[in-house]
């Protein structure tokens, strides 16, 4: 059984991720892709929870293999992607996915998923507000937040190639927005 996939992507710290929870908890029917990356586990994060955590070398091996669905080098030796056989182990179950994707990883999945896909991309209200919310998360050394912010204009370009576009200025209002779209979208065909 092949379900729909709803993915949301965002800059760092625009709030995707707590809009992705928050319909984790309000629909029974979709359930989280967890993505693999490369890079070092925070303090805070679970294997296998928020990502599957492998070595470079591991990753490129199953590059190699074809066993993503969407991947990139992000920085140099820091990949992110999408293994083929956690939307397998997804769509099993009889249920949809949902994704929380780097913007080149969520075009990249809506290619895949065609009519069967919802892309949205969850605006941050401005580049300050945004620094604003990184440097809240204690998580970026200064290097990283730099890194980070020297992206966003880059990923903003993309937005309009996604099929929704969230302003997240407020995050009720996000959420309901989100709501509303995944209700649409997995009601429809």
């Amino acid at each position: 059984m092949q379900g729909k996939l709803i993915i949301f992507s965002a800059p760092s710290g625009a709030g995707k991720t707590t809009i992705v929870h928050q319909l984790l908890e309000s629909f029974n029917d979709i359930e989280f892709s967890v993505s693999a990356c490369s890079r070092a586990k925070r303090a805070n994060e679970t294997d296998g929870i928020d990502y599957y955590f492998i070595t470079p070398e591991e990753f490129r091996k199953k590059i190699d293999n074809d066993e993503f669905l969407e991947w990139q080098e992000v920085y140099e030796n820091s990949y992110y992607g999408t293994l083929k056989s956690e939307v397998e182990r997804i769509w099993a179950m009889g249920r949809n996915v949902i994704f929380d994707v780097d913007v080149v990883g969520g075009l990249n999945i809506k290619k895949y998923g065609k009519e069967n896909a919802l892309a949205v991309f969850v605006m941050p209200p401005s580049i300050e507000k945004l620094e604003e919310r990184l440097k809240l998360r204690s998580s970026e050394t200064p290097e990283t937040l730099k890194k980070r912010l020297g992206k966003v204009s880059y990923e903003m370009t993309f937005a309009n190639q996604f099929d929704k576009i969230i302003i997240n200025d407020d995050l009720k209002k996000a959420v309901a927005e989100a709501k509303e779209m995944v209700v649409k979208f997995l009601t429809s065909r």
